[in-house]
């Protein structure tokens, strides 16, 4: 893992351990098991945005400071310019860009998230969390499984959905893909 993750898993890490909770009770809270978010909080896994959402809401801080330890300073508007959000590039499957990470008390976490090709026949990585999840694509084709029932999204489509059901994505055909996800 990156020396980005280890930080991440050690900011969660110590939060959970300031709250007096088990990594029991944290896992079950988060939609996993105590193995899975075990792993999470030492560095061996690559830990979903919905999990850091959810555990961003659960102990009161803001996404922006489990992902760079830093406090978000805006509270009126945030002015993102082209190419200048904040990479969040944690797992291998995507790379992720925060749009308003500087701003406090935000009620929705907006991502341009991008998704290399691989081969087609490689299995979904699921996720889920809780809330709802918007998705709008911007460039390319996005395959998005949604339990079990695949979507094709070309350049202007938009998928709406509940996060807490089981979901993955990949990009479809030789070509990357861009998408807007929006997590509330």
């Amino acid at each position: 893992m990156t020396d980005e993750v280890r930080q991440i898993a050690e900011r969660i890490k110590g939060l959970r351990e300031i709250f007096g909770l088990s990594v029991e009770t944290v896992a079950h809270e988060c939609g996993t098991d105590a193995s899975t978010y075990a792993a999470y909080e030492e560095g061996r896994a690559d830990i979903p945005v919905g999990v850091l959402h959810t555990l961003s809401r659960r102990f009161g801080v803001e996404l922006t400071t489990l992902l760079t330890g830093e406090e978000p300073k805006l509270k009126y508007y945030c002015l993102t310019r082209k190419g200048e959000g904040v990479a969040v590039n944690r797992r291998v499957d995507y790379s992720y860009v925060s749009l308003a990470y500087n701003f406090i008390g935000r009620k929705a976490e907006p991502f341009i998230v991008t998704v290399e090709p691989k081969p087609q026949d490689e299995p979904f990585h699921f996720n889920s969390h809780h809330g709802q999840e918007f998705d709008y694509v911007l460039e390319g084709k996005l395959i998005i499984s949604l339990n079990g029932t695949n979507f094709t999204l070309e350049e202007g489509d938009s998928l709406f959905f509940d996060s807490s059901i089981p979901h993955g994505m990949k990009a479809a055909a030789d070509k990357r893909s861009r998408f807007l996800a929006c997590i509330f």
